[in-house]
């Protein structure tokens, strides 16, 4: 498969600039991989597809306020800096992007906050637009971890032109966030409420855990027509034998196994023995599924509505069939679903 094979025509009042008033009454298109068929629901109605034994593999990752505003040493430019990983603890290391890049070289000191109390210097250069920045702050680990939540904003995604809004540090988060570490929310989880993973819960749905904390690799775009030829940033990822656990009694009772999310699927793909089970596993993955593949683990998915040529349709297209998501995708601009981070939802069963 090519490139341009995921291009389609999305305009661009389809991309959802808030989120839906309640968090499970965002639109819900369903696919039938047997049957070809699709149906409109509301989210909600979620749980008329699961029984008891069924289990939902659920990302919970946690988005910390990565986006920071600082001004640059003599001349006051404001420079946006985007923290994308920790590379070291001690010395307060960080990769980070930076915006405008060109006004900013190896040696620039940085200054966040109005009293000024936080400085950062650039002491490598690693790409066009990523640098790693040495932050000098006096206080402990944990007053500096607390003054850049303090400084930073929830990290929404670029296409929302708008200012952050206080609903943003609670709604860009899924209910069942814990593990911090995610620069941008795994999407398709924002649409559980509390009242609708309790009625989950009590219909007998099991719950396994996984964590990837998602980075902006996963937003990167493909720039090869030979997919083959894209290369995913590394995410780390975390499961444990609980969530194994779960999984695997799931795929043995031939349950329905459903990931919520691409970054999810993306995890339990990264760790399958050899018989076709969930190992438990730490550390990271750079898994990139694109059309044809075959999947191990999960035989339903729940995803938001992607944008075009990105690695996420690709995934969902080779979940569910190239020609199937092509008319679906059709079908939901035609229906106008809202498209991307705070859009509505698909289920592929």
């Amino acid at each position: 498969m090519k490139l341009s094979h995921f291009n389609f025509n999305l305009p661009e009042e389809l991309l959802a600039e808030h989120p839906a008033e309640h968090r499970d009454e965002s639109r819900l298109m369903v696919l039938d991989r047997q049957n070809q068929t699709i149906e409109h629901k509301h989210f909600k109605d979620v749980i008329d597809y699961f029984d008891e034994g069924d289990v939902m593999i659920l990302n919970n990752t946690k988005v910390f306020p990565a986006r920071l505003y600082g001004n640059k040493e003599k001349t006051g430019a404001r420079i946006e800096v985007f923290l994308l990983r920790e590379l070291n603890q001690d010395q307060r290391l960080w990769d980070v992007l930076v915006d405008p890049a060109r006004k900013i070289r190896i040696g620039n000191k940085l200054y966040f906050g109005e009293d000024e109390s936080l400085v950062a210097e650039v002491i490598d250069n690693t790409t066009s637009r990523g640098r790693t920045l040495r932050f000098l702050y006096d206080g402990s680990y944990r007053d500096f971890r607390s003054k850049l939540r303090e400084l930073g904003e929830t990290p929404l995604p670029k296409y929302i032109k708008r200012d952050v809004e206080p609903e943003d540090e609670e709604r860009y988060q899924t209910i069942f966030a814990k593990n911090e570490g995610a620069v941008a929310a795994p999407t398709a989880g924002l649409h559980f409420s509390k009242h609708l993973l309790k009625r989950l819960e009590i219909k007998g749905v099991e719950m396994a855990e996984v964590t990837l904390h998602v980075g902006l690799g996963t937003f990167n775009p493909v720039e090869v027509e030979d997919l083959s030829k894209h290369k995913m940033d590394s995410e780390e990822i975390f499961i444990d034998e609980r969530a194994a656990a779960i999984v695997n009694r799931g795929i043995e009772k031939k349950k329905r196994v459903c990931a919520v999310g691409t970054t999810s699927m993306r995890t339990i793909e990264s760790s399958v023995s050899s018989s076709g089970r969930l190992n438990p596993y730490e550390g990271w993955t750079n898994k990139f599924i694109f059309p044809p593949y075959e999947f191990s683990i999960a035989n339903s998915m729940i995803t938001n509505f992607h944008t075009p040529k990105s690695t996420l349709l690709m995934m969902i297209s080779a979940f569910a069939g190239h020609d199937f998501v092509k008319h679906a995708y059709e079908e939901a601009v035609k229906e106008k679903y809202r498209f991307y981070s705070y859009g509505d939802a698909m289920l592929i069963i």
